[in-house]
């Protein structure tokens, strides 16, 4: 999915994609409830990279069924809002965390923050998930 930069909203959302820290996973539970679960992640231009701690719900959602969205808080006005929906997978070819340099540059003081090391971040969040958007939607 490309992302039209030419526009406003393009130029916002590809700004917010490289700037922003968090963005809001929602999976689906078996009995249809929305799961939405904030996560770092790392856009590479066509996919995000998501890295899960094991055996969390999510993991379990995106096994049974893959489609997620994906979306920014708004700001305060409510304005400023971008949701992508697409599929996501656990991605067992991508490396830990430690191997991805620009995920470690964007996520290196985080890591800090709660009081872990890169190396026992990869170790606890050992899980890719690897999101491809289908749609972007917002305003």
């Amino acid at each position: 999915m490309q992302i039209d930069t030419s526009t406003e909203f393009g130029a916002r959302v590809a700004r917010r994609l490289r700037d922003e820290r968090v963005i809001w996973l929602t999976t689906v539970r078996d009995d249809g409830t929305p799961e939405p679960s904030p996560v770092w992640f790392l856009w590479d231009g066509s996919t995000f990279l998501i890295y899960s701690q094991p055996d969390k719900p999510k993991l379990r959602n995106i096994a049974r069924d893959p489609k997620v969205a994906l979306h920014f808080n708004s700001d305060p006005e409510g304005d400023d809002v971008a949701i992508f929906t697409g599929e996501a997978k656990i991605d067992a070819g991508v490396p830990p965390a430690t191997q991805v340099p620009d995920y470690l540059a964007k996520y290196r003081q985080g890591i800090r923050n709660i009081g872990m090391t890169p190396d026992s971040f990869a170790q606890s969040y050992s899980v890719p998930i690897r999101v491809t958007p289908t749609k972007l939607r917002g305003f």
